[in-house]
């Protein structure tokens, strides 16, 4: 890879974040949450994206984003006031040019039909002239040293220097750009060029610290910039034009009092008036004679001041002191600086956790081997075993963080497809996010993005109503979908609700029903039907449309979240709505887990999916069918599971009185018994993905290696209990237990 690839890659990447911000800010905008300086955020998203875009001649995102960030200017400016339909074109725009950026860095053509209808939007909304287009810097000629030439043309010919409004503001910007600057690959002929654009200027170039020819050092800097600007901005916008170069440049803004304006400061001393001739035969292998020689540069641009003779009698004119400090002021508010970063390859980052991961194995291969020995007894061993199993879970916990992102990016795309939806249906909807900074490993999110797509589709087709069914019902026209996340109880859940109609559970079960997924005469709870919607070729939908009807493809969705260890819930009220609850791990390299026997077998069971672990009391276990049980715990009854039994490890049931029972709770908040030869442990464990490494296993979630090496199975304790559940209700202590219904 070329220094120019890779400097283009890194640009991509840098978009990406720029491209989260813009969104981010957009989205505020539109709830009406967003202040001056999230549109000032917005606005250097889209102008930073222009100049890297430049650079690298990607002549369509350069032009799309100029007339996307003169309007936001004049958002900012509140010449354009920020209303619902102008933060609904901000917000299709910022889409355009998140296209536009996939489009260059995959070399793919984008929608030109939607391209040329959103910048024709956009120039009639731009108070500027529409027509006006930046010049890339990459299409800037290059001289015999590959140095890119000052621009001459700052669009000065077209100003009248002599006449601005009354209303405008008179600013006086010198400007000096160290040689850092320059280093760095900024150009002070952009800077100037972007000043220029902000309103009418008067630019003066100061060469009266030129060296002679001898003394010249070409890593030096010896030019500086005065700018008489006349401009209906504020300051802000002239300070962001140099927000990235402040710290390599000598900066002063001073606001004119607006009672004085025809007057301009004090001048610095008058450079040498130089004889402007042509340099174009110099060479740089047969040096010109010590002397200095410039090119003439039009009046427009550059003014030598020359001040004006006084009589020796007149004295100069008294400055006023404290006017001009009023009027002072610095360049830019200062800004905390954000905490240094660096880009990793996600590979390297997966191999450190694979090896941490197998360091967190050979820990517990060490502590067993010295436990087995006896030499465990010596307090100093101990000692030093437990310290280095705790550096071992802090390194590895560390590790994880690494691998840890927040869910805001993939939240804030589900925006444009709330957008996409919406206008697909004819339904008016808005996007509502909760917890959108909460962390989750990168893996988890990749996968996530196609369940949250199909679902937020299906929300929006099939769940809210039109906007004239919605008002007959009293609501809001607006529909709302809700996108939530938040840790509990050591789980990422994610909820996907919407505040539409609600599932209709008559037609759902009647739809079932005629496509033989389930008897005529079956009795099934409220929760038992809203699950048909995840049964393979389960569906709603009555003609072909462009988005699925709610529960087309939502088995899809189903084993999309269990390929990543979630589960995923339905509950939904009439008329209120409808809520999709996913239930992720948090990582999906190592959990906390308990050591169980079952039948000889070694399993391994969340630690998060167990209650309490109890010794059963024969008297307290009812049989309530030919193969059913419960146990009372604390006078309610739950569902009492042999899982010897139920993995087929045995047929024989358990003996009762040599067993121990785990109280567990599954996803959905239902209690259930599972009888257990013995417990072993407690530890963390290594997750072995069986999906990838042999295929799926019933009611087991994936493996581990233990301390001794053999391999040990974890338990997916949900589909343990919705397999083997009968409907049997939490009933009082002293409810017969013939009056359970099951099924």
């Amino acid at each position: 890879m070329t220094t120019m690839e890779s400097i283009k890659q890194t640009f991509f990447q840098e978009c990406e974040d720029l491209l989260g911000e813009l969104e981010s800010g957009l989205m505020l905008m539109d709830g009406g949450r967003g202040d001056m300086e999230t549109v000032n955020a917005v606005f250097r998203a889209v102008h930073s994206i222009k100049g890297g875009a430049g650079a690298f001649n990607l002549t369509e995102l350069v032009g799309f984003a100029h007339i996307f960030e003169n309007v936001l200017d004049d958002v900012r400016s509140e010449r354009t006031e920020s209303t619902d339909s102008v933060n609904s074109l901000l917000l299709q725009s910022s889409d355009m040019l998140s296209d536009l950026v996939m489009a260059a860095r995959d070399d793919t053509v984008f929608d030109q039909p939607r391209y040329d209808k959103l910048l024709g939007e956009l120039r009639v909304l731009s108070s500027k002239d529409a027509d006006e287009a930046p010049v890339a810097q990459a299409e800037m000629p290059q001289d015999d040293f590959g140095f890119q030439p000052v621009m001459l043309d700052f669009g000065l010919d077209d100003v009248s220097l002599d006449s601005s409004p009354v209303s405008a503001n008179v600013f006086d910007i010198s400007f000096k750009p160290e040689a850092g600057l320059f280093a760095n690959g900024s150009s002070a002929s952009r800077l100037l060029r972007d000043l220029c654009g902000l309103g009418e200027a008067k630019v003066t170039c100061h060469l009266d610290e030129l060296p002679a020819f001898g003394a010249f050092d070409p890593e030096d800097v010896f030019i500086s910039w005065t700018v008489e600007l006349t401009t209906d901005s504020d300051e802000a916008p002239i300070s962001e034009v140099f927000e990235f170069v402040e710290d390599e440049c000598t900066l002063k803004i001073v606001k004119r009092d607006p009672s004085n304006q025809d007057s301009p400061p004090s001048q610095p001393p008058s450079a040498p008036a130089f004889e402007l001739q042509d340099l174009s035969d110099f060479s740089p292998l047969t040096p010109p004679e010590p002397q200095i020689e410039m090119i003439e540069l039009p009046p427009a641009l550059v003014e030598i001041p020359t001040p004006e003779p006084q009589p020796a009698d007149v004295a100069p004119e008294p400055v006023k002191p404290a006017a001009p400090k009023a009027e002072e002021k610095p360049t830019s508010a200062p800004r905390a600086a954000p905490p240094p970063t660096i880009r990793i390859n996600l590979e390297r980052v997966d191999r450190l956790i694979n090896q941490v991961g197998e360091l967190v194995i050979n820990q517990a291969m060490l502590s067993e081997c010295i436990v087995e020995t006896g030499v465990a007894r010596d307090p100093s061993i101990l000692a030093g075993l437990e310290e280095f199993k705790q550096l071992t879970r802090d390194l590895q916990e560390s590790v994880m963080a690494i691998r840890a992102q927040p869910v805001q990016p993939l939240f804030q795309r589900m925006s444009r497809i709330v957008r996409e939806a919406a206008d697909a249906t004819q339904k008016s909807a808005r996007l509502v996010m909760e917890g959108e900074f909460t962390e989750v490993d990168k893996t988890i999110v990749e996968k996530l993005a196609d369940p949250l797509t199909h679902m937020i589709r299906n929300a929006i087709d099939h769940g809210l109503e039109t906007p004239e069914e919605r008002i007959a019902k009293g609501k809001p026209a607006d529909g709302m979908v809700k996108l939530s996340a938040a840790h509990r109880s050591g789980k990422i859940v994610i909820e996907v609700s919407d505040d539409g109609a609600g599932i209709n559970r008559e037609r759902v079960k009647k739809i079932a029903i005629d496509k033989g997924l389930i008897a005529a005469d079956a009795i099934l709870s409220d929760n038992e039907v809203d699950n048909l919607l995840f049964m393979a070729g389960f569906s709603t939908v009555e003609k072909v449309s462009t988005l699925s009807g709610r529960g087309v493809g939502m088995d899809v969705v189903k084993r999309a979240i269990q390929s990543i260890g979630g589960r995923i819930v339905i509950s939904s009220q009439p008329d209120k709505g409808s809520t999709f609850t996913i239930n992720l791990p948090l990582t999906l390299a190592v959990l906390d887990g308990m050591l169980i026997k079952v039948a000889e077998q070694t399993l391994v069971v969340p630690l998060t999916a167990i209650v309490e672990t109890l010794l059963p009391i024969p008297k307290e276990i009812h049989k309530t069918g030919t193969n059913s049980q419960v146990v009372n715990i604390r006078g309610s009854f739950v569902p009492l599971i042999d899982l010897g039994k139920k993995l087929n490890f045995r047929k024989d049931s358990a003996d009762i009185s040599n067993s121990v029972i785990l109280s567990v709770e599954t996803e959905d908040g239902a209690l259930c018994a599972l009888l257990v030869d013995k417990i072993q442990d407690q530890r963390q464990v290594v997750i072995k993905s069986l999906e990838d490494n042999y295929g799926h296993v019933p009611c087991i979630a994936a493996a581990t290696i233990l301390g001794d090496g053999r391999i040990a199975l974890i338990l997916d304790v949900d589909e343990v209990v919705l397999t083997s559940r009968s409907s049997i209700s939490a009933q009082p202590r002293n409810a017969p237990a013939t009056e359970m219904a099951h099924a």
